[in-house]
């Protein structure tokens, strides 16, 4: 099922809803692309204030630092944190969001985006508007975008154990399927102390797809390797 090589990009940006994303959702993907030499710079959209998991009246503060530390637990190069509201990302125009991820794509000299896929994995619309973001900026620069999914297997049984609106995608879908280790993931989960919550659905989650992640092209590369 698909290929199993990451694209051999010497710079890329993720680009993400909240700070935990680039974490619980494309960790173990940005540490597979930062141990083969890739500079990873992360683009997180909002600063996850609304999140009812350890509310404070200073959650955006301590997302930001959890954030920071986490980033530098995969390796990450750059972080850039935005400040559209956490909840409503849907309801800030599109030309501003593309005009942000094209900005950091520029600066960061990226020859591709990593981005959640465009279900919003869990259904969730800031994560959907972070991808649609991204898409019309890579449209914008000629870049690729390679969105993480789930198997539809996976995102079935999450949903009958837990009635969380998981999204998956069939066989016919992916087009890499990559084996990972989520060392470096689990020790930049934990920097997201607020929002790791033991028994949470997205710990389930790691648990069933074990050591695969699997991807979909939302804008393939132009050539074979997939660079610039």
């Amino acid at each position: 099922m698909g290929q199993k090589q990451l694209p051999e990009w010497s710079h890329l940006l993720a680009v993400v809803a909240h700070p935990d994303d680039e974490s619980f959702g494309l960790g173990a993907l940005i540490d597979a692309f930062a141990r083969r030499g890739a500079a990873v710079d992360v683009l997180c959209l909002t600063q996850g204030e609304a999140s009812t998991v350890g509310a404070a009246d200073n959650l955006a503060e301590i997302r930001a630092l959890e954030l920071r530390n986490a980033a530098r637990a995969l390796g990450v190069a750059n972080t850039v944190l935005g400040r559209h509201p956490d909840g409503r990302l849907g309801d800030v125009d599109p030309a501003v969001l593309a005009g942000e991820v094209r900005a950091a794509a520029e600066s960061s000299r990226a020859a591709g985006m990593l981005v959640f896929d465009t279900t919003g994995i869990s259904g969730h619309p800031d994560h959907m508007a972070a991808t649609a973001a991204a898409e019309r900026a890579a449209d914008a620069l000629g870049l690729p975008v390679l969105a993480w999914t789930l198997e539809e297997a996976v995102a079935a049984q999450l949903r009958d154990e837990t009635g969380a609106p998981f999204v998956g995608r069939p066989d016919r879908h992916v087009d890499l399927t990559i084996k990972v280790d989520r060392t470096t993931q689990h020790a930049a989960i934990a920097c997201h102390a607020s929002q790791a919550e033991p028994g949470s659905v997205l710990w389930r989650r790691l648990e069933l797809q074990g050591d695969r992640e699997v991807l979909r092209w939302l804008r393939p590369p132009v050539s074979p390797e997939g660079d610039r």
